[in-house]
């Protein structure tokens, strides 16, 4: 039954890290919204990426969330996540010195998956699609992709948890 293990289907292993954190630097990633006024300076249109990078022993971490992270230098952390390039990717961590686990929320991803594919059938019963347009193809394929990495990713993070 190794086809249920969620395991089976990631591209690189999850495994877990811990140490001393050190070099720690912070920074923020933020995407603005083409749509924004240019008076209007509402949080609504902005999407940030809190980014850490920090090594553990000689390896280099990196973890991006959408809050920023709760790690200081000297502070003992256990990190989930996975080998990519050079680095080590952070998909969840828990801080033995602050008492606090961190991660991206699996469940909401999970549920944005349900909510695509949802879509994808109200797509396939449509009379849109038995038309032989294009446009309809286009949007169905485009929302299967968004479902399968939505499921991918919320599965990727329940693991490294």
């Amino acid at each position: 039954m190794s086809f249920l293990k969620p395991n089976t289907y990631f591209a690189y292993p999850i495994s877990t890290q811990s140490g001393i954190v050190s070099n720690l630097h912070n920074e923020l990633l933020e995407y603005v919204n083409s749509e924004k006024p240019t008076h209007d300076h509402s949080s609504v249109y902005y999407q940030r990426f809190y980014i850490s990078k920090f090594n553990l022993g000689n390896q280099e971490m990196q973890a991006k969330f959408s809050t920023p992270t709760v790690i200081r230098d000297g502070d003992k952390v256990i990190v989930s996540g996975y080998l990519k390039n050079s680095g080590f990717q952070v998909l969840a961590y828990t801080n033995k010195t602050q008492q606090l686990t961190k991660s991206e929320n699996w469940i909401v991803l999970g549920l944005g998956a349900i909510f695509f594919l949802a879509v994808v059938i109200g797509l396939l019963n449509s009379d849109l699609l038995l038309e032989g347009a294009l446009i309809p193809k286009l949007f169905l394929a485009g929302f299967m992709l968004v479902a399968l990495y939505m499921g991918y990713r919320a599965l990727v993070i329940r693991e490294a948890i």
